[in-house]
């Protein structure tokens, strides 16, 4: 029986990176190496906003936290799943990148909107006095843009994305405030 799964060269794009960024945490590394794998899996050319999303979800409580409990999460995980089985197909052929962010040297592997995003989540992680960028810095960083793939999908799942922002900047800053008030260097 030939399977289904297309087979990819070690020369893809999306199988190149690396994932042990000293400016990421472990469960952000965890989100790079999961979207890198389900690029090569969906046979994506590029790790776009889209699978980083994705992996965000699956691999990071306080990311899924910022959707809250209901409908709507389980309504975008549906939406993102379809994408993974097919609906993604009409961005196979395209690089997603919308020019509004400043140029940044592209990742390997990743679309310009993506390596980007990881630029802006890593320079928000350090803020923190040399904390390392998590989850929901990532997060903050891939619906800024309007353009993103990720926005794209949050907005067909019905998630209001100026919302979203909200709910993930007050996150950050309450995880902030446990952090300074705890005294001690953040584990994620």
């Amino acid at each position: 029986m030939q399977s289904r799964i297309p087979r990819q060269s070690t020369n893809d794009q999306a199988t190149h990176g690396t994932d042990d960024d000293p400016r990421l945490d472990a469960e952000s590394a965890a989100v790079l190496a999961a979207a890198r794998r389900r690029a090569v899996r969906d046979g994506d050319r590029q790790i776009d906003t889209a699978h980083l999303l994705h992996s965000l979800l699956e691999h990071d409580p306080r990311v899924r936290a910022a959707f809250g409990d209901g409908p709507q999460l389980a309504r975008l995980l549906g939406y993102l799943v379809q994408r993974s089985i097919g609906y993604g197909l009409r961005w196979q052929s395209g690089v997603e990148d919308s020019g509004a962010l400043p140029v940044v040297p592209v990742a390997e592997g990743f679309s310009p909107l993506a390596a980007a995003a990881l630029e802006q989540a890593c320079a928000r992680g350090g803020r923190g006095g040399g904390a390392r960028a998590r989850g929901l810095d990532l997060l903050a960083a891939i619906v800024m843009d309007p353009q993103a793939r990720a926005v794209e999908v949050l907005t067909h799942a019905g998630i209001d994305v100026y919302e979203l922002r909200v709910r993930i900047e007050e996150n950050l800053a309450a995880r902030t405030l446990e952090e300074c008030a705890g005294g001690h260097e953040p584990t994620h």
